[in-house]
């Protein structure tokens, strides 16, 4: 899907019966240096605007976190629940590749956010989400989330010049992702389970979800969620606030 990261590369080429011309562009492939020296670029000057991005949070006293997760995990849900908690000035920056409805669901709730629509980018990276600060009124706010796109992979892998990872993980999802998505996990700062009330009806191991993300991230920090009921949400506000005074 992804244009630039290298998603769309396959490890194998393979033959199928469509009419394409595949010797007269040939796909790239994750061991060609020309491949590998093309997305090193990119990381590279990715970095170097998400450096400028974190510099800009910082000189107005914010703590910026890059929230992520698959799609349907609860992200903006627990924004919401966040929101309404209170004690927190928080903006979102939302990360779709269509429509702005997470962005109005914010806004909604009184908070200030700016939609970025990525097309079929399945990731922001630092760029995208350095235009999105241009729109949005951030003086006075403790936190702004970057609310990246539901995936698993790519976002694990842009740096988009936030202070520290949330990854979240649904109980409908099951308790096998952290071992299926490696790199996501490993670099997360905190783990958090969502949809804990529907625990009772799920085969989802909640002590193991936590055993196979540690064997990966030995130091993350765990919450046990749920966004509708309220449950966690306390503990999410502290550990918020001691993030940001830990600034």
């Amino acid at each position: 899907m992804c244009k630039d990261c290298g998603c769309t590369i396959a490890p194998h080429a393979h033959n199928h019966g469509h009419a394409h011309t595949h010797e007269q562009h040939p796909n790239p492939q994750l061991n060609d240096p020309k491949t590998i020296e093309v997305i090193t670029k990119i990381l590279d000057v990715n970095d170097q605007q998400a450096a400028h991005n974190r510099e800009h949070f910082e000189k107005h006293g914010i703590l910026a976190i890059n929230l992520m997760s698959s799609p349907g995990s609860g992200k903006t849900t627990l924004l919401e629940a966040t929101i309404d908690h209170g004690g927190i000035k928080l903006g979102v920056i939302e990360g779709d590749l269509e429509t702005n409805q997470d962005a109005d669901r914010i806004k909604a709730k009184g908070a200030v956010a700016h939609q970025i629509t990525t097309g079929q980018a399945c990731h922001l990276d630092a760029h995208m989400v350095h235009e999105g600060l241009h729109h949005m009124p951030i003086d006075g706010l403790d936190i702004v989330f970057v609310e990246n796109v539901g995936n698993l992979v790519c976002p694990a892998s842009y740096d988009v010049g936030t202070h520290f990872n949330a990854v979240l993980l649904s109980v409908p999802e099951g308790d096998d992702k952290p071992a299926k998505y490696p790199v996501m996990f490993r670099t997360a700062d905190v783990l958090l389970i969502t949809k804990c009330d529907l625990l009772p009806h799920f085969d989802f191991d909640v002590e193991k979800a936590i055993r196979e993300t540690r064997k990966l991230n030995p130091k993350i920090d765990v919450i046990e969620i749920d966004s509708k009921s309220g449950k966690g949400i306390d503990k999410w506000v502290n550990y918020l606030k001691m993030k940001k005074d830990l600034r």
